[in-house]
């Protein structure tokens, strides 16, 4: 049975493998404070659905407290450790009958049906407002079931990063951003196909990059919000050539055949 991997936008895929539906930092939002959804429709309801989801790190545009709430009730969801203190409307949707949430950090593992989920670390602020109190790790996880999925969250290159992540199948890289400049702890598409070159998966998919885009910045520095697929795909060909990489339009997927 292949594994699919579908891009809504942003960091929101959805990953099903070994029949279990994994759904990383769901934002179905057609606004978010002064981003708009400016290219791609909204996830329908159908992307709504997983078995679990994953939340990478506390940035509202990754924990997305409306977004969530959308789950099925029973939805497993892993959240980075201390974010029910950090963001209390997690404590809400954590209630009996809703949501059901398990606090995780680099090197935990949950199992879930037939795949198993493992927290790896991210070079990312992990706090919820910028000069909030650190209180939760940034994380990327790798799902594991008949592939190696890694969905790196938001993080810049770190030193350890392809030991902590391990052989992988596909990468779900972030290449861009929401605005004309990336700060430190991101990867554009140079860096990312840097980090492709070191997992050296058989597959990619960038992410994290052409769908919000801050309210009247239109005119400023426009290319980092169109652009950065096609370039992730030209880094990628020159640093990393034997890994065949999907841009996905919003809402597309791409079927990995895996033989173990």
């Amino acid at each position: 049975m292949p594994v699919e991997i579908t891009w809504w936008g942003h960091a929101t895929c959805t990953v099903e493998d070994s029949n279990v539906r994994v759904l990383t930092d769901p934002l179905f939002a057609r606004r978010l404070a002064h981003l708009r959804r400016r290219q791609g429709a909204l996830p329908p309801p159908d992307a709504w659905q997983a078995d679990v989801a994953l939340v990478s790190h506390l940035h509202a545009d990754h924990l997305h407290l409306p977004s969530l709430a959308r789950l099925t009730p029973g939805t497993r969801l892993l959240v980075p450790r201390g974010a029910p203190r950090a963001v209390p409307g997690l404590r809400r949707l954590g209630r009996p009958g809703r949501l059901r949430i398990t606090e995780v950090a680099p090197g935990d593992r949950v199992e879930v049906g037939g795949v198993s989920v493992r927290a790896v670390s991210a070079a990312h602020d992990g706090r919820r407002l910028p000069l909030g109190p650190h209180r939760s790790p940034a994380l990327g996880y790798v799902v594991e079931g008949r592939a190696r999925t890694y969905f790196a969250g938001d993080t810049g290159l770190f030193e350890t990063m392809a030991e902590e992540v391990g052989p992988v199948d596909a990468a779900l890289l972030p290449v861009g951003g929401w605005g004309p400049s990336l700060g430190e702890g991101h990867l554009n598409a140079e860096r990312a196909a840097e980090a492709l070159a070191r997992l050296a998966p058989r597959t990619a998919v960038p992410v994290h990059y052409g769908t919000y885009w801050p309210i009247g910045m239109d005119s400023v520095r426009p290319h980092e919000f169109h652009t950065p697929g096609d370039e992730f795909v030209r880094h990628a060909a020159l640093r990393a050539p034997g890994v065949s990489v999907h841009r996905l339009a919003h809402g597309a997927s791409v079927r990995l055949e895996v033989v173990r």
